[in-house]
């Protein structure tokens, strides 16, 4: 036992030895184990993150209550009819109704967009800043059609987003949704970030609630209830375009990666009018009249698919009368917008304002067309 203790104590000197060459590394630089760390984490920097913490301070939490008025569930809906209100009384009544959304500041001085469905139908609206500021803040125009609001609060000097270019988007590249999913930025303050790749652009969706959403952006950056609003922004932090809408399963409010934002270069344009006039002035007609396109349409008229809508009446001296429509055209697009039914259709038209020329291409009789027509003013 004795004469094993030398060997025991060289033992001990390797390991702990050993220990401290482990927890020190190559001490060569003369760098200790913390220095070291923090180089890491230097080098676990990179364009996303950057990103985030340069934009992160210009999106902004957004609480609403609206006044909706709710039926009475217990009473039948057959006695709304005016005639029985005269003797049951008006069985509708207003109910003020909480809810909460996304939204991010485009000047130094109080502008923030939004989603019409988060705020444009408002009675109070709360902002709340990565600061932990809060300010009243008003609608300065709203338009249900392309479901965009812009807000304003009374301060200077905020941060703000660059307004980018949605026309250059490259499918697969990075893409940054921020904003306020089930109101967790009330929590801390802070957005809530999500990263994915743009999926596919120029994605034409049903129309919900008379609002219109033609050539959007899909992603699969996770959005959820309470993202609408928030900006999508390329690596670089340009925004391109507004979260809005999701698919989703089950309760409908859960993120399955099919999320879609509507480009920027469409919201500037709205933005800009919103400034000036407050509304957007869509107070047109057309005098056509169209339907979809079946199967059985489409063999009786010898149409070589059942893609576009076909004109089935022309209203006396009205613009498609005078751009030269008949009974039977095949409307197949509507200036750069594919029309593959009566909702695209509608939807395309809103892109457009009174006083406009818009160019239809059309199918007559196996040949195509190009007819020229003036949305005049609804009279």
């Amino acid at each position: 036992m004795l004469k094993s203790r030398p060997v025991l104590t060289v033992i001990a000197v390797i390991a702990v030895s050993s220990a401290i060459f482990l927890l020190n590394g190559d001490n060569s630089s003369g760098k200790s184990i913390y220095e070291n760390s923090n180089s890491i984490s230097s080098e676990r920097e990179n364009i996303i993150t950057r990103t985030v913490a340069k934009i992160s301070p210009a999106i902004v939490g957004i609480n609403v209550t609206e006044v909706r008025q709710v039926n009475n569930p217990f009473f039948n809906p057959f006695f709304n009819d005016p005639f029985f209100q005269q003797f049951f009384g008006d069985q509708s009544y207003s109910q003020e109704v909480k809810g909460l959304g996304s939204g991010f500041l485009i000047s130094a001085d109080g502008y923030i967009l939004t989603n019409d469905h988060v705020a444009g139908n408002a009675k109070k609206i709360t902002v709340t800043l990565t600061d932990g500021r809060h300010f009243d803040a008003k609608v300065i125009g709203t338009d249900k059609v392309s479901d965009v609001c812009l807000l304003k609060i009374e301060e200077n000097k905020l941060p703000f987003l660059k307004l980018g270019n949605s026309s250059d988007i490259i499918i697969g590249e990075w893409s940054i949704a921020l904003g306020n999913p089930f109101g967790l930025f009330d929590v801390n303050d802070k957005p809530t970030v999500t990263v994915g790749v743009i999926s596919a652009t120029g994605m034409n969706l049903e129309p919900v609630e008379d609002r219109f959403y033609l050539n959007m952006i899909q992603t699969d950056a996770a959005i959820n209830g309470g993202n609408s609003g928030g900006p999508l922004v390329n690596s670089l932090g340009d925004v391109i375009g507004m979260n809005t809408i999701i698919y989703s399963t089950g309760s409908g409010k859960g993120s399955i990666g099919l999320g879609f934002a509507i480009p920027i270069n469409k919201v500037k344009k709205i933005v800009d009018e919103l400034k000036v006039k407050g509304e957007i002035d869509r107070n047109f007609f057309t005098g056509l009249g169209v339907q979809d396109i079946d199967e059985k349409i489409a063999a009786y008229f010898k149409l070589p698919n059942s893609r576009g809508v076909i004109v089935n009446s022309v209203m006396k001296n009205s613009p498609a009368e005078k751009a030269g429509f008949k009974n039977g055209d095949v409307i197949l697009a509507l200036g750069d917008f594919k029309i593959s039914n009566r909702n695209t259709l509608l939807g395309a038209l809103q892109e457009y304002r009174t006083g406009q020329n818009v160019t239809f291409s059309v199918l007559r009789d196996e040949k195509n067309l190009k007819l020229e027509m003036e949305l005049e003013k609804r009279k």
